[in-house]
């Protein structure tokens, strides 16, 4: 999956449970915990299996009796690891379906992980949730019934909620702990699925598929977790082909799409099979969010046969939705246009995505021993910009080589 840096390695035992011990990775806490637990049972708060002396790494290894390297949480990202510095955890449990840890961190506030895999944190859980939602929403005129599928945090919903035209919001999450310690430790997310709107479906979200009408929705949104296990089927062929038959002519998925560091050949497959399942347009979209493996995150954005669907340019902006304007939050990360200077929601000079088509001219000044840019004619919007590539993603990615670029544009300055 993640071109030759994957090749090789036995994902497919992983994925299916062959490779992992549960019991072993339930026992796995690091000996300087043990340790420590013993000296001072005070600490024990501090203690799980994927926390080292304070530090929440996101990737365990270990090798076997052959020298075999052994992934126990995720294949998809070997050779790295992304850590966080722990200063209380918060909650742990196992459900049904997965481990659930909430802690503290020093520098991101609260984190979500699923089975060793951060999910959000409360510093830049706005990018992901602000571009899966708005992306799709505002491309289509006026969407009336949403999907979400995963999602349990409530992110999502929290920004479905901001379209006043939007009259039905479901969504089908199977794990219902996560819902309720999101309802716990992270109020700012759940709050989305207080709006009356939503209608919540605990469960199988293929079963749950399966039972929708024809073309019951504008949009769906797939917030899942990576295709490790079980969640590996929401990449295949008949997954897709349900969520198309159950979107309207026109009607628009956006769906999780990994990191195209790391995952272009996943994408590949993804995309090769959206461009035969949707008869409509077929685009990958990307965003920067830090805790993430690679700093990023990719979108899939697609619309079944009918009213052409525009993903580059939204028809239906968010600054002039009166939902969003009455929702009281503000948007930090997402803006259908960054104009004559004025910098992203959250904060100056954070969050522009350069498209690297552009021809751009900025002059960097030092002015009190701080470097500042300046771009006072940049007028690329945060939605249009999240559809420009690298050259490298569409050189492994050959279903993407013959999509149009977004056309060049100068940028002066004075």
């Amino acid at each position: 999956m993640e071109g030759d840096a994957g090749k090789g390695l036995e994902c497919q035992k992983i994925m299916d449970g062959k490779a992992s011990n549960r019991k072993d990775l339930e026992d796995a806490i690091p000996s300087c915990c043990l340790k420590a637990k013993a000296s001072a049972p005070e600490n024990d708060v501090k203690c799980h299996s994927t926390v080292v002396s304070g530090w929440f790494s996101e990737h365990q290894s270990c090798s076997d009796k052959a020298g075999k390297v052994m992934y126990f949480n995720n294949p998809m990202w070997p050779g790295e690891a992304h850590s966080l510095k722990v200063e209380d955890i918060l909650f742990q449990g196992k459900s049904d379906f997965q481990e659930i840890l909430v802690f503290k961190s020093s520098a991101y506030g609260k984190v979500l992980v699923l089975d060793g895999i951060v999910q959000l944190s409360e510093k830049d859980e706005c990018a992901y949730q602000e571009m899966i939602a708005h992306l799709p929403l505002c491309s289509i005129e006026s969407p009336k019934s949403v999907l979400v599928v995963g999602g349990g945090d409530g992110g999502v919903l929290r920004e479905i909620s901001r379209h006043s035209s939007v009259e039905l919001i479901d969504i089908c999450e199977i794990d219902k702990m996560v819902i309720d310690v999101c309802k716990k430790f992270f109020p700012e997310l759940y709050v989305g699925f207080e709006d009356p709107r939503v209608r919540l479906h605990v469960g199988d979200a293929v079963e749950f598929l399966r039972n929708v009408p024809e073309g019951k929705y504008d949009a769906i949104i797939v917030d899942s977790s990576d295709p490790v296990g079980p969640a590996q089927e929401l990449v295949e062929r008949p997954f897709f082909e349900t969520l198309a038959r159950a979107l309207r002519p026109g009607g628009v998925l956006c769906n999780m799409a990994e990191s195209m560091w790391l995952h272009t050949h996943l994408i590949q497959d993804m995309l090769s099979i959206c461009r035969e399942t949707f008869k409509g347009s077929v685009h990958y979209a990307w965003a920067s969010v830090p805790t993430y493996p690679s700093g990023v995150i990719g979108f899939l954005l697609c619309s079944t046969e009918g009213p052409p669907v525009d993903f580059r340019h939204p028809i239906n902006p968010i600054e002039k939705l009166e939902g969003n304007l009455k929702c009281g939050r503000e948007l930090r990360f997402y803006n259908s246009e960054v104009g004559n200077g004025i910098s992203p929601p959250f904060g100056p000079n954070l969050g522009t995505h350069l498209d690297p088509n552009a021809v751009a001219v900025i002059h960097t000044v030092k002015k009190r021993k701080r470097f500042v840019s300046s771009a006072l004619a940049f007028t690329q919007s945060i939605h249009t910009a999240a559809f420009a590539l690298p050259s490298f993603v569409r050189r492994e990615v050959s279903v993407l080589r013959n999509s149009p670029s977004p056309p060049a544009r100068r940028i002066s300055v004075s």
